[in-house]
């Protein structure tokens, strides 16, 4: 199947552009949920099928080397808002919430005039669904409090995290998730629609984020879908360490994963690919209803995710490492006659850059405590002075399955070609990605770069001490066991949730091992 084949066909009727005679730009911020980086083709993957991410690229420009704030969805999605890190909003897991007089991006481009809207996931946690929307379209999937019951995946319950049966219930079939998808694709095409269509307040730009819940597991794609990749998606190319850190290898006898098994491993990471390529579609579909409303020509479009999968890699899945399959992310910016097409940028970024670059573009007031720094002169200049260098953390606590067997502090930094990772009560992880991007060899005991790895921990406590860190998790471990307890009792209303029905989720049997055909 070509790329041609799988894009949605354009309408012939097309609205006439009108974008350039607004000085500020129409945003289109599209963002994924646990979308590895390396499984696109503008990334180098020539099995996968990513052709709507990869004109998107050709128009634009592709960052090599951008991390997200955290690798795991809330404290991500949340540092992302704000420009701030996990710690400095005590946002730090799943169940945290972010405290709504924290001004956001969408706060900022609200004060500039326009009306940030968001299709689709948000994830965020608390009784504020909004933190600078001004409207929000459909729905999410995830409750809006922890201690109401969580919603049902029917067959594929327990398979969209941490866990062996995320690995045992892959394959073909559906998930709600994606019925959800694309329900806030069509939404996201109507309202592009009605926008295009309008002839009132032309000068006005928008404002529209745009949030799937693909491909994050279950690993479960469409029959049709995962035969396009049945017996094509290699194995992991990363091997497992060997001796493996302490802290990785008490992770995997937590997630129950010591050694996947050969078959559920192929069947996973083969529909994980064909998840990737539905959401591409679903891209696609909206990049399309963008041209077709005539609004293409001065908006500002950003596709990123808001952390990685690492598939098997090192012998790893879903998220929660700092290896490069977790914590880097794709990020792609295109702007017709503003920025340049089709090349690609290697300077160390985050996704707390996003919003300082929407800011930027759009005129808006500056966020005060915001880390996040402007990409759009590095986009137009190809060696701008630029420090490379950020960073990411991992904190937990004993509050849900996921967090493990106990609670952890971690703190990465990338500087330049080292990546160091502070891993608190542990020896640190050190890799040089120039010389060895698959961090297959551990540096951090090497004698001849012991000043590197004293410098970069210097670095990384110097505005984060991990002691006191613990006593807040801890603190705010006691706090949220009242709200929980709370919601448990009272179930508050939900706001802006798509409830799913367990008939939406269906997993057909395996129909023979791989690993098996392979043989024959």
């Amino acid at each position: 199947m070509t790329g041609s084949e799988m894009r949605t066909p354009r309408s012939s009727t097309r609205t006439p552009r009108r974008g350039r005679k607004n000085k500020r730009p129409n945003i289109l911020y599209i963002m994924s949920d646990q979308h590895a980086r390396r499984v696109a083709g503008c990334y180098g993957d020539s099995v996968a099928q990513t052709p709507n991410i990869d004109r998107l690229a050709a128009r634009g420009v592709c960052f090599d080397t951008t991390y997200c704030p955290s690798p795991i969805c809330v404290p991500s999605r949340m540092s992302a808002f704000t420009g701030q890190y996990p710690h400095e909003q005590r946002c730090w897991t799943l169940q945290d919430h972010l405290s709504s007089d924290r001004p956001t991006w969408m706060h900022a481009l609200g004060a500039a005039g326009y009306r940030p809207t968001l299709a689709g996931r948000m994830h965020a946690v608390g009784p504020d669904q909004m933190h600078g929307f001004v409207e929000r379209l459909g729905g999410d999937a995830g409750p809006n409090w922890p201690g109401v019951p969580a919603q049902s995946l029917g067959p594929l319950a327990w398979a969209q995290g941490p866990g062996p049966t995320s690995l045992k219930r892959s394959g073909t079939g559906r998930s709600g998730y994606q019925t959800v998808d694309e329900e806030t694709a069509a939404i996201a095409c109507d309202w592009l629609a009605n926008k295009g269509a309008e002839t009132t307040k032309e000068s006005d730009p928008f404002c529209l984020m745009v949030g799937f819940l693909l491909p994050h597991c279950p690993f479960v794609a469409d029959p049709a879908d995962y035969a396009v990749f049945d017996g094509k998606v290699p194995p992991p190319s990363l091997p497992m360490a060997d001796p493996e850190h302490p802290w990785l290898v008490r992770w995997r006898r937590d997630c129950g994963v010591g050694k996947a098994d050969v078959d559920d491993m192929m069947r996973a990471r083969t529909a994980y690919y064909a998840l990737v390529m539905r959401m591409d579609r679903l891209i696609g579909t909206v990049l399309d209803a963008l041209e077709r409303a005539g609004l293409d020509d001065n908006t500002l479009i950003i596709y990123c995710s808001d952390h990685g999968e690492q598939i098997g890699e090192h012998g790893h899945w879903w998220k929660n490492t700092f290896y490069e399959d977790s914590v880097a992310v794709p990020l792609i910016m295109s702007w017709p006659g503003r920025l340049p097409q089709g090349v690609r940028r290697a300077q160390v970024t985050n996704l707390i850059d996003v919003g300082a670059t929407l800011i930027d573009a759009a005129g808006a007031p500056p966020l005060p405590a915001s880390h996040g720094r402007s990409l759009l002169k590095l986009c137009k200049t190809p060696v701008p002075r630029w420090e490379n260098v950020t960073f990411s953390e991992y904190v937990t606590d004993t509050t849900a399955n996921w967090c493990g067997s106990e609670p952890t502090r971690q703190r990465m930094i990338r500087k330049g070609r080292y990546k160091l990772i502070y891993i608190d009560g542990y020896e640190p992880l050190l890799f040089d990605l120039e010389t060895d991007p698959g961090e297959t060899c551990d540096l951090a005991a090497d004698p001849d770069l012991a000043d590197i790895r004293s410098q970069l921990t210097a670095e990384v406590l110097e505005t984060w001490d991990p002691t006191r860190i613990a006593q807040d998790v801890r603190n705010r471990e006691r706090e949220k066991a009242i709200l929980h307890e709370w919601a448990s009792q009272t179930r508050p209303e939900q706001q802006y949730v798509r409830r799913l029905e367990p008939s939406e989720s269906w997993l057909e049997p395996p129909s023979s091992g791989i690993a098996a055909r392979k043989q024959k």
